[in-house]
């Protein structure tokens, strides 16, 4: 091998390593591309997530619309609501 030859190749050499750092660490190179896969699976999840608790809402605004004994549960346990034919005790709770 000549000296041209042994330049040649060294700067070959040198430019493919520069081109697999650009591959591996570059704007849109593999270690990005990893980044964004796993930004993609955790945004699939959470859609997954949003997806189910909207479908529990669609559930309970159907209840609340269709089903009296659940709104009147719901009435009783969130508002404090009673019947008219109910009563209701207090006790005092100041003992000595």
């Amino acid at each position: 091998m000549n000296r041209k030859q042994k330049i040649s190749i060294a700067f070959t050499g040198i430019a493919m390593f520069f081109l697999l750092l650009v591959i591996v660490f570059g704007d849109n190179g593999w270690v990005e591309r990893r980044r964004m896969q796993s930004a993609h699976a955790q945004l699939v999840s959470a859609n997954e997530s949003l997806t189910q608790e909207i479908l529990q809402m669609y559930r309970t605004i159907d209840r609340l619309q269709n089903d009296p004994a659940f709104l009147e549960n719901v009435a009783r346990q969130e508002l404090g609501m009673i019947r008219s034919d109910e009563l209701i005790f207090k006790f005092n709770s100041n003992t000595k």
